[in-house]
């Protein structure tokens, strides 16, 4: 069976500029970009499945980080898939001006969502949208095995909004019976009912009871936005499949952060001692407890590692070692990983007099 592996080795917070090799046109407002890693730095580019890339641009004088996950088989060169946000001011840059030979600063591949290839295993893979592109790494990579075989749900809005179409046609011309694929629109009419709408609660469960032998698989692997992602978590459960084998990664958050739950006003301006651990150095320095330890730790360390600040990405992972925190938000931990005191540094704010975050846990 594939092995999912829990541990999430920190990697190297430098940025490196790669070179574009190709920019590939998938839809309208989508492409896919391969960069080309130099052989010194092979190494530090190889990747797992599922696993994603935090890219890197200053604009205005300000820098922006935006992370995109991989959506290459092992040991092909790195490929991001991305789909243009109306105004973003990344996305936009990538899908509309960036062409082969510019250069992209680029950290090294990172993030827990990820499948190492051991002998066989069955897959179910659910995905929305651009939340495809890990899953044609993930996928790729349980194929590779002869005994390994992949279900791939796949929603989208029309069929001319199907990101890497070809791409899974070839590999259901490939693999065969080892690989179904079943396309569901929410916009666009199918001969068959079940795979015309959203990929919601009722359509899953039907879908799963009648066309997916769910007590024989392995993993199931889901990305998309909020709703279908817990939707697909409701459902799976329902069904018996255990929470460990269900793995998870957002693209996409609807809502506004929770409020934090420590409302004590004798804590308002009330700063905290918090020691900040990256590559073997610690930075202590007094932190205000309405800001996160990301935002006030930035000051004194400028190598800390982030991407999204929105609880998503799982970029800024630590360990809390000492001292009491309050994390608002989490779409990127597992429950073993919050059990065990880790959080994301973006979300999580200092509550006791004195905290440690360890960033090399």
């Amino acid at each position: 069976m594939t092995q999912v592996l829990a541990a999430r080795p920190r990697p190297s917070t430098e940025f490196h500029t790669l070179t574009v090799t190709a920019v590939e046109r998938l839809t309208d407002d989508a492409v896919a970009v391969t960069f080309d890693v130099p052989p010194p730095l092979r190494e530090t580019f190889a990747f797992e499945a599922g696993q994603s890339l935090t890219l890197r641009r200053v604009v205005d004088g300000v820098e922006h980080r935006r992370t995109y996950s991989i959506c290459a088989a092992i040991g092909a060169p790195p490929r991001i898939g991305v789909r243009e946000i109306p105004q973003g001011l990344f996305s936009s840059w990538l899908v509309r001006e960036v062409r082969p030979g510019d250069g992209i600063e680029v950290q090294a591949p990172s993030g827990g969502f990820r499948v190492e290839a051991a002998p066989g295993g069955r897959h179910l893979c659910i995905a929305a949208g651009s939340g495809i592109t890990p899953m044609l790494s993930v996928a790729s990579t349980v194929l590779a095995d002869p005994e390994g075989a992949v279900t791939l749900l796949y929603g989208n809005r029309r069929t001319n909004t199907v990101m890497f179409a070809e791409e899974l046609a070839d590999l259901k011309n490939l693999h065969g019976p080892r690989f179904d694929l079943v396309h569901v629109l929410s916009r666009e009419p199918r001969d068959v009912e079940l795979f015309s709408g959203r990929l919601d609660s009722d359509r899953l469960h039907r879908i799963l009871t009648l066309l997916v032998p769910i007590a024989e698989i392995d993993h199931v692997w889901l990305c998309g936005p909020l709703a279908m992602i817990e939707d697909a978590r409701d459902v799976l459960t329902e069904l018996g499949v255990e929470p460990e084998r269900v793995h998870a990664e957002l693209f996409f958050v609807d809502e506004p952060p929770p409020a934090r739950r420590h409302r004590d006003p004798a804590l308002s301006g009330t700063a905290s001692e918090v020691t900040v651990v990256l590559n073997g150095r610690g930075t202590t320095a007094a932190m205000a407890r309405d800001r996160s330890i990301l935002d006030s730790a930035q000051a004194q360390r400028g190598d800390l590692p982030f991407a999204c600040k929105g609880g998503v990405c799982g970029t800024c992972r630590a360990r809390v070692t000492t001292g009491e925190v309050d994390m608002i938000r989490n779409y990127a931990l597992d429950p073993a990983e919050v059990a065990a005191g880790f959080v994301l540094t973006c979300q999580t704010y200092p509550v006791g007099e004195a905290v440690t975050v360890d960033y090399d846990a």
